[in-house]
C-alpha cells in the first residue's frame, strides 16, 4: 500500500517556510516527505534507502534491489540538513565531511540528483 502523494503545492509551501527557520515540527515532517516523494519521482529504484528520522525513509535510485537484512547503500541526514541538501542550500561535500550526512556503500551519493526540483517558481 502506497502512501497518498503530498500536493506539491502545500509541499513546497513547507519546504519554504523550513527554509526560513522556525517551522513547526509539522511543517517540517511535511517538508522532508514531500521532498523525499520528489526524490523518488527523478530517482526511482531501489538501490540507495535515504533516511530522515524520524519523517521519512525511502527507496531510490536505480540499480540492484535491495530486499532483506540491512541495505547496502543508506543515505541518512537529519531534517534540516535533508532539506538544505535538496533545494541546493547545502553542499553535498560539505555535508558528508562535516558529519551532518552519513552515506554509506557505493551508490550512496546523491549528487546527481541535486537540487531536486521541488517548485517551479524559486523560493
Amino acid at each position: 500500500m502506497s502512501r497518498p502523494r503530498i500536493d506539491p503545492v502545500a509541499g513546497a509551501d513547507a519546504v519554504a517556510a523550513t527554509r526560513a527557520g522556525g517551522a513547526p515540527r509539522e511543517t517540517r515532517a511535511l517538508a522532508v516527505r514531500y521532498l523525499l516523494q520528489v526524490l523518488t519521482d527523478v530517482a526511482p529504484g531501489h538501490t540507495v534507502e535515504v533516511r530522515v528520522p524520524p519523517f521519512g525513509a525511502v527507496q531510490a535510485v536505480e540499480g540492484p534491489r535491495h530486499t532483506r537484512g540491512t541495505p547496502p547503500n543508506v543515505v541518512e541526514a537529519d531534517a534540516v540538513t535533508f532539506v538544505a541538501l535538496a533545494t541546493g542550500d547545502q553542499p553535498w561535500d560539505e555535508a558528508v565531511a562535516d558529519g551532518r550526512v552519513a552515506a554509506s556503500g557505493s551508490r550512496a551519493d546523491l549528487r546527481p540528483w541535486l537540487p531536486l526540483p521541488w517548485t517551479t517558481m524559486e523560493a
